[in-house]
């Protein structure tokens, strides 16, 4: 039986006979059900019609993405270090390219997800790199729609996945959304790589912070503070958003500081 993943968020279920009738990520107000209706479509479908690229960031950091642009269209990305790599954030499309692309990088160690819109087919992807564990923060567990042995779910607000690579959980979007920050990167100002918890605006000069974006709902102050107050301790010159052209730099926590003020100021202003 397949494995159906839900064409608007990217998200599969538990191998059926025949698709869900909904998706439970979509119908949840920070997502949403297409006006078209939900739609679902499996691996071998969308192999037929998509493929994944690639884009190398900087020594150690490659984007991965799919081609043409499937669901939310986020791209993962590939870390490399000395002590192993890790696939951060994941996307719906697997391949036997992407798999040797990786494969031949080093494999990977882990994977580590930062909220409920990315899981897409984890379970997959940590089988086809030797049921390679997935990290999730334990307050986004009932989100998991497909149960996977492989399942890690961490605990507290940090959590070292490798020297230098850390989980921070922000909250806000979810409220175990997380970022990774990458010690190394940046050469050696650090990285930190922040899906959609922390977006990445259009100007590509400043960042928004949202419990829902395609639904515009905000956060409030307390939970934007919290956020400041998670990355706080942490050095970075860059954040690489959850879109291919979606990055910060240099400056990258000036520009946290100052969008999180800005932010502030914005929903607070009469």
């Amino acid at each position: 039986m397949p494995a159906y993943i839900c064409t608007a968020c990217g998200t599969e279920h538990p191998n059926a006979e025949a698709h869900p009738n909904s998706c439970r990520i979509c119908e949840e107000e920070r997502q949403y059900v297409p006006v078209t209706g939900q739609k679902w479509t499996t691996l071998d479908a969308l192999s037929v019609t998509h493929r994944n690229s690639f884009h190398q960031y900087e020594p150690g950091l490659t984007g991965i993405g799919t081609e043409p642009k499937f669901a939310i269209g986020q791209r993962a990305l590939l870390l490399q270090t000395e002590h192993g790599n890790i696939l951060w954030d994941c996307i719906a499309f697997i391949d036997e390219a992407t798999v040797n692309l990786i494969n031949g990088l080093g494999g990977l160690k882990a994977i580590a997800i930062s909220h409920p819109h990315f899981y897409t087919t984890m379970g997959h992807w940590s089988r086809r790199f030797g049921d390679v564990p997935i990290y999730l923060h334990h307050d986004d567990k009932d989100w998991v729609t497909q149960p996977n042995d492989n399942i890690e779910f961490w605990q507290n607000e940090t959590h070292e996945l490798l020297p230098g690579v850390t989980l921070i959980r922000c909250g806000g979007h979810f409220t175990g959304a997380s970022v990774l920050h990458w010690s190394a990167g940046a050469e050696g100002k650090g990285v930190v790589c922040s899906g959609d918890t922390l977006t990445v605006n259009m100007d590509r000069k400043s960042l928004s912070f949202m419990r829902s974006y395609p639904n515009f709902i905000p956060l409030d102050t307390e939970t934007v503070r919290r956020i400041e107050s998670a990355l706080g301790k942490f050095e970075f010159d860059r954040i690489y958003g959850h879109y291919f052209d979606r990055i910060i730099k240099p400056n990258a926590k000036s520009v946290l500081n100052m969008s999180i003020e800005r932010y502030i100021s914005a929903i607070t202003d009469t």
